[in-house]
């Protein structure tokens, strides 16, 4: 070995330590930033030793500063013009990228570069795109529905798809086994492995409907993690291995954490019915009938902002209705209002809030919300009794307690925030419209519940003047 590759190597491993630093520092709100940077450091280092090891043409060099200029510049442009709304696309979108570049690089090795290729090598790069074709094509379809653009098509919904999905399947494993017991070069399984792959991530990602697609996600980023430890085995790529198997073991324990949010499966998420499945538009199995309500109580903002001023317990519960409204600002200064006024103020976070694991919290914190307050389900639902008001901005299923107590709701045995014990709430909705599953909310008729129909972020900021004009206004300024 020269010292070019020993000199390769020790970059390799430093950037796997600094990668595991970086990975550490994501898990509190507070590192998350300098966590992220440095993992990106990590990434760079790793990309920097590959090359020294490779050594690669003039040519080469070229094609390689063309592509980082092209591919950061498009990085930045989309981190700095996506909503918060379309974050759930674009991290599908994100995780396509991941399943494309580990497919690439299984494709370059095994066409241009089949050298006296191993059984772990062969197998690498059958894991390799197998696994990164599906990601791509089904991480495309996802960001699609979530979009609106891919509808559902009535076939997915029948038995006829795990019969074209078997196919798909059985000629993904057929390509597969012959191209890990003859050489890689040979096109033909190459190919047939290549076209079935990306046909069944699109086979399998096309039925699942709008509920299921926080847990879709999750898999997917699961699937380019393993997609990517294989193609570190394919290049060599210690660091491409370690952050891989750290991404796909993630994913995964996040895919079940999401499953058990929803009293669903994965299995039957991949291939049950499709929840929410006969949506389409912005709200991905959002809408649905407004029928079927007999003793819905509505009032003002002004009422809810008397109420708000005398209470000592406040509970905001977001959903995707507070990302459409774009209103996390709004009930950031409304938290501050209540803070200044003496009361104790939290958010109580559903684990499939939203449209993506994380998406509430996400949304919070580009807002300044301290991540203190931010409670999740299990430690907030005890204290729902002792909470003078909760306030729900768009969330609809996760609060219905029809999941704890009508057996015949497709609901029932979801784990839901139980904000029915608290004392007041009120509801901040456009309208009486369905969640994901389509059925009616019985929170919205229980003799607690007050509706106050609007835009989210028009109805927050509407609180924050009435509770101003009662005198909360002149309180913030004198603590500040």
């Amino acid at each position: 070995m020269s010292a070019i590759d020993v000199f390769g190597y020790g970059i390799d491993l430093l950037a796997v330590l600094l990668l595991a630093l970086g990975l550490k520092g994501l898990s509190k709100v507070r590192s998350a930033r300098s966590a992220n940077g440095l993992a990106a450091l990590a990434m760079g280092l790793a990309v920097a030793g590959l090359l020294i090891q490779l050594q690669p043409s003039p040519t080469a060099w070229l094609w390689i500063a063309l592509g980082t200029a092209g591919g950061g510049l498009l990085g930045l442009l989309t981190a700095q013009r996506v909503p918060m709304t379309a974050m759930p696309e674009t991290v599908a979108l994100f995780n396509g990228c991941g399943g494309m570049a580990s497919l690439l690089v299984a494709l370059a090795v095994a066409l241009f570069d089949p050298g006296d290729s191993g059984l772990v090598e062969r197998i690498s790069i059958v894991i390799s795109v197998f696994v990164g074709a599906i990601t791509f094509s089904g991480s495309i379809v996802a960001m699609g529905k979530l979009q609106g653009w891919i509808g559902t098509p009535g076939w997915t919904q029948s038995s006829v798809r795990h019969a074209v999905n078997i196919t798909l399947a059985l000629a993904s494993l057929v390509g597969g086994v012959f191209l890990a017991a003859s050489p890689v070069s040979e096109a033909g399984p190459l190919w047939l492995l290549v076209l079935a792959s990306t046909l069944l991530g699109i086979g399998v990602t096309l039925s699942i409907g709008g509920a299921d697609m926080p847990v879709v996600i999750s898999l997917l980023n699961s699937y380019s993690g393993v997609a990517a430890a294989a193609a570190g085995f394919v290049v060599g790529s210690q660091l491409l291995i370690v952050a891989g198997a750290m991404v796909g073991a993630a994913g995964l324990i996040l895919t079940q954490v999401m499953c058990t949010a929803m009293n669903r499966s994965l299995l039957s998420v991949l291939f049950g019915g499709a929840l929410g499945a006969g949506s389409s538009g912005g709200h991905v199995g959002g809408g649905g009938d407004e029928a079927g309500y007999s003793r819905i109580v509505s009032c003002s903002a002004e009422e809810c902002a008397m109420a708000l001023e005398t209470a000592e317990r406040v509970v905001f519960v977001p959903g995707y209705g507070l990302a459409v409204a774009q209103a996390q600002h709004a009930l950031r200064e409304l938290a501050k209002l209540l803070e200044a006024n003496g009361s104790e103020v939290s958010y109580a976070i559903h684990p499939v809030a939203g449209r993506m694991p994380g998406h509430m919290n996400v949304l919070l914190a580009e807002a300044d919300v301290p991540y203190e307050q931010l409670i999740e389900m299990d430690t907030i639902n005890p204290e729902f009794p002792r909470t003078d008001v909760v306030i729900v901005l768009g969330a609809n299923d996760v609060v219905n307690p029809d999941a704890k107590t009508d057996p015949s709701s497709p609901l029932y045995g979801m784990p839901v925030l139980e904000v029915d014990q608290a004392r007041q709430v009120f509801v901040v909705k456009r309208s009486l419209g369905a969640g994901y599953a389509g059925i009616a909310n019985a929170l919205f008729e229980l003799p607690q519940t007050a509706m106050v129909f609007g835009d989210a972020k028009a109805v927050l900021q509407q609180l924050c003047t009435e509770l101003r004009s009662q005198g909360v206004g002149s309180k913030v300024a004198v603590a500040a």
